[in-house]
């Protein structure tokens, strides 16, 4: 098999869906389509199941490439909820608790968003797929273990607000979710959590190194701001000099990559000599 041969395919997972079932998608149609049998395939960077966004799928001679990818700059949008929580930091669970936030005006969001520019300390989520004792946070942290991740540095270049928008109704007497729905493995699938309109929300811009998490960032924020806040939304834009401009689309995957289209036609070169 050569080992040269190689194209790094940029896609844009949808929301629920994860980085491995997206490579596996891959994997499994490009062989199919060159008539290959085992060949090196990988990712540069899990997106998490309900983001979206631009996910660098690496093929054959490609994956050497993997480390240098991740280095990458990316550029993700998105919006915050803030003055609530959730166990994961974004709605693939529901709402945890409910804080203070009337205190919470544009101008107090903008003093705290000047903090989070530079570098800082950063505790990645438990619910991600950062590797503690060999195990997978998120594995641990659904089956009710308790997970210890040391703190690490990471350097936000830009930050920006691009919208903030006050709460419009009167919460409601609580949340609950069932103890079935919090011992889901996958509620990637069937989000336990909704956005409450009546709390304030924001939309931002972040440009961040590698391994910068912005579900914690907004763990982070809403303790910043004196309250909580959670993600509703985010999309990955860009990493490195790759950009969603770039992407295919996941349901255009058969129509794109074939044997007829040229920038593919080196992935036939995979085959055994």
């Amino acid at each position: 098999m050569s080992e040269k041969v190689g194209v790094v395919i940029a896609v844009d997972k949808p929301r629920q869906w994860t980085s491995f079932q997206v490579v596996n998608k891959l994997k499994w149609h490009i062989k199919r389509t060159f008539g290959l049998g085992k060949f090196k395939i990988g990712h540069a960077g899990t997106l998490d199941p309900l983001a979206s966004g631009l996910l660098l799928v690496c093929v054959g001679g490609a994956t050497k490439s993997i480390e240098d990818l991740q280095a990458g700059v990316k550029e993700y949008s998105g919006t915050m909820v803030l003055g609530a929580t959730t166990p994961c930091f974004d709605l693939e669970q529901a709402v945890d608790c409910i804080y203070p936030s009337d205190h919470i005006t544009a101008d107090l969001v903008e003093t705290v968003r000047r903090q989070f520019v530079g570098e800082i300390e950063q505790v990645p989520p438990i619910y991600s797929a950062v590797k503690v004792d060999g195990r997978r946070a998120y594995m641990s942290a659904r089956d009710g273990e308790i997970v210890n991740i040391t703190p690490k540095r990471v350097t936000i270049y830009g930050f920006e607000v691009s919208d903030f928008r006050r709460g419009n109704k009167e919460a409601p007497a609580e949340y609950t979710v069932s103890a079935e729905q919090a011992h889901q493995r996958e509620l990637y699938r069937n989000p336990q959590g909704e956005v409450p309109d009546w709390l304030p929300q924001m939309d931002f811009r972040i440009t961040c190194s590698k391994g910068t998490y912005i579900r914690s960032i907004a763990r982070d924020f809403g303790i910043a701001l004196g309250s909580g806040a959670f993600l509703s939304d985010l999309r990955r834009e860009r990493i490195g000099d790759y950009t969603l401009a770039d992407a295919v689309a996941l349901d255009d995957i058969e129509s794109t990559i074939t044997a007829e289209n040229l920038s593919y036609q080196c992935l036939a070169g995979l085959k055994k000599d």
